[in-house]
């Protein structure tokens, strides 16, 4: 079996608030192969954006280890790093706040190139021209300023500044939740056509399991910082073995409006990270939750080849 290109063990990220200490991501793991899509989905403070950029070093994770390409960069300073910031890129959520308003798209493209010293100016000018067109954009945008553009079209200029150093990984961060539903599909089959004509390794971020579903070869759910379930989409989908991820399929719209979800539906309000539940973090809204839960971690464990959950209980789903 060929190494992984991605290997995240224990992966923890706290912060310190003037309420105490908040457990963003807490004890994560996962590998990624190459060329795979792994969709990470909960939602929202469920931790999935401190995990992207706890891999990335955008933030420094509290404990764990990070492999990337066999290779620990958990720790690497900021010197050493530079290497793999030209093998690890990120697309950011907001395609408003990400981009600099006061630079035009060529300077917004080409920022990374000339940090990383590649090519002259005019090989940058060429490869921000033939960049714009891989994402779908005239060449003359590169002259124009992010405000001129819709969001669908800045986010294509981030996706392409993303791809300007030509990455191996890249953690896309609920790229398409800002825009418009109308724009969020060609978003999404863009960002399927680029991955598989490069062979990147993309770790895709959503709360949108229908998204996650169409563009991702295995989904991991995270809950209050904690992984609950990893398997195959397919596994996934049909059948489900925690009952958190039965809850988020629940609350999926169903296209077909004469069908309604056999799911039991997922109840009250995600915990408050500073103060969550003992035991089991997802017991005070799980059906099933017994006295156990609230004083044992249920690690997590395969269940089916390929398939993980992290439940005490194998007598549900």
């Amino acid at each position: 079996m060929s190494q992984p290109l991605l290997d995240v063990t224990g992966l923890s990220k706290q912060f310190p608030t003037g309420g105490g200490i908040v457990k963003a991501v807490d004890d994560v793991g996962f590998t990624m192969a190459r060329g795979e899509v792994l969709g990470l989905v909960g939602e929202s403070g469920s931790g999935k954006t401190t995990t992207g950029r706890a891999i990335l070093r955008l933030v420094e994770p509290t404990a764990g280890r990070i492999l990337f390409d066999g290779a620990d960069i958990t720790h690497l300073n900021r010197s050493d790093l530079r290497t793999y910031r030209r093998r690890m890129q990120i697309i950011f959520q907001d395609p408003y706040a990400s981009l600099n308003p006061r630079r035009k798209v060529k300077d917004v493209i080409g920022e990374a190139l000339v940090i990383h010293g590649i090519g002259t100016k005019a090989d940058r000018r060429d490869r921000i021209a033939a960049l714009l067109q891989r994402v779908g954009l005239p060449a003359d945008a590169m002259a124009r300023f992010p405000h001129e553009f819709s969001g669908g079209q800045r986010q294509r200029i981030g996706i392409a500044r993303a791809l300007a150093v030509e990455p191996e990984f890249i953690v896309a961060d609920e790229p398409v939740s800002a825009l418009d539903v109308s724009v969020q599909a060609q978003v999404v089959n863009l960002l399927q056509d680029l991955q598989a004509e490069l062979g990147l390794t993309v770790l895709f971020i959503a709360h949108d399991l229908a998204v996650v579903q169409y563009i991702s070869d295995r989904i991991a759910v995270l809950y209050l910082g904690r992984m609950m379930e990893i398997a195959s989409a397919e596994q996934l989908y049909s059948r489900p073995r925690h009952p958190y991820t039965e809850a988020l399929l629940a609350a999926a719209p169903i296209p077909d409006p004469t069908r309604r979800s056999q799911r039991a539906p997922l109840q009250g309000d995600i915990p408050s990270p500073l103060n969550p539940p003992s035991g089991c973090v997802f017991r005070t809204r799980c059906p099933h939750a017994i006295a156990e839960c609230a004083t044992r971690i249920p690690p997590l464990v395969e269940v089916a080849p390929g398939h993980h959950k992290a439940c005490i209980r194998d007598d549900i789903l």
